[in-house]
């Protein structure tokens, strides 16, 4: 048996899959690891020191030190394939990532699974073997139609989904209600590649669902409702609090970007203007990007507010733990809203989520993806400040909960 198989898509999923690896060790959810006096490091557990402020291409990257956390352990027994995007900020941050786990003891088998023609069939004769032997399989994106392939092909006796940002709500909640799996922004009905790919979809929406023959795990930092039968492991970011920081905290606020203008959303005009509100309203001087944020919106809002736009080269929860890292920071309803505070436990750094105001998203939004926006920042962490639309002269501080 090889043991423990997982496929990952994003930085995001690599960075999930190490901390649930790290979970299997520790045997239960890490608590926040508390800073020492003058924000030394907890005994036990060596002070990484963070990176140069961030350029506006880079927000640093993670060196050679070490916490002496049980990294090793962890990774003994699994296996991380890539699939490989195409996206080149994507494929980057992938391999910075992919590099950190290496370094912490992990096989990572990088595959070109979109490479083009004939990339398919290449990749699923090189994986066979690997999925026939698996006692386990971690995917990082049950949306993902490739994984979805992989599933109907190789249905695992054990299954762990690790969080994919908020899809992983959307997911749990379809799941628990029988739906097919439909990414919570896509509009309409099913076109000829979902007709073409639905019988697909639905068996690995099975092999999906906890069953008699199988076991399945969500490893999560998010709220979810799963089905009956589906073990819920919390997600508390413990490897990453253990492995990195605490960050050294500049006096200003940090904005943190969204992709919803470019998956059809919001309103780009509108965007701008929120940002350019939350950014007087609380004196933020960076911007940190999605990785799926275009350059000409990143441009515009560099020119209109005067915001350093920072392009991070690791998931926000690393960049945000080495620091440096504003005491404020503030997003728009995003899976940062609760991961950020659980990351940033006892450093003292408060987050904010900034409401999507109804006028700012597009004629053909549909309810459920107004819906599923209001969730995400209506079920935010306690500790999360919850701000009022943006968009206007002021900005309306909310109380904490």
């Amino acid at each position: 048996m090889t043991g423990r198989l997982a496929f990952v898509e994003s930085p995001v999923q690599l960075l999930n899959v190490l901390e649930w690896a790290h979970a299997q060790v520790t045997g239960a959810p890490g608590t926040p690891v508390a800073p020492g006096p003058s924000g030394a490091a907890p005994h036990g557990l060596a002070a990484v020191p963070g990176p140069r402020t961030p350029s506006r291409t880079a927000a640093g990257r993670p060196g050679p030190e070490r916490s002496g956390g049980p990294g090793r352990t962890a990774a003994g027994g699994l296996t991380v394939v890539v699939l490989s995007p195409t996206d080149p900020m994507s494929r980057g941050q992938l391999r910075r990532m992919a590099q950190l786990a290496r370094d912490e003891g992990f096989t990572v088998r990088w595959q070109e699974a979109r490479g083009g023609r004939g990339s398919l069939p290449r990749t699923l004769r090189d994986l066979a073997p690997l999925l026939r032997a698996a006692e386990r399989i971690i995917v990082g994106d049950p949306f993902s139609r490739y994984v979805q392939l992989l599933l109907t092909l190789f249905g695992p006796k054990r299954l762990t989904v690790v969080d994919d940002g908020t899809a992983t709500m959307e997911f749990a909640a379809q799941l628990a209600r029988g739906e097919r799996l439909v990414r919570w922004h896509r509009r309409g009905g099913l076109g000829p590649r979902e007709l073409v790919l639905a019988p697909v979809s639905a068996l690995a929406r099975r092999r999906l669902a906890p069953g008699r023959r199988r076991t399945v795990e969500i490893f999560t930092s998010l709220p979810v409702d799963p089905p009956e039968g589906t073990t819920v492991t919390p997600h508390t970011f413990a490897w990453t609090r253990a492995r990195f920081g605490p960050p050294r905290l500049t006096r200003g606020a940090d904005l943190v970007g969204t992709s919803l203008v470019e998956t059809g959303v919001v309103d780009p005009d509108r965007y701008v203007r929120a940002v350019a509100d939350l950014a007087r309203a609380h004196g933020a001087t960076r911007y940190f990007a999605h990785r799926r944020e275009s350059t000409d919106k990143l441009h515009r809002i560099a020119v209109e507010t005067g915001l350093e736009i920072v392009r991070p080269d690791l998931p926000l929860e690393l960049i945000a733990r080495r620091g440096p890292i504003g005491r404020t920071v503030v997003s728009f309803p995003s899976t940062v809203v609760h991961t950020l505070p659980l990351a940033l436990a006892d450093t003292g750094v408060k987050v904010a989520v900034c409401e999507i105001a109804p006028e700012w998203l597009r004629e053909n939004v549909s309810a459920r993806a107004q819906g599923f926006l209001s969730g995400v920042a209506g079920t935010a962490a306690h500790e999360v400040d919850r701000l009022t639309a943006c968009a206007g002269p002021s900005v309306e501080r909310l109380e904490f909960g």
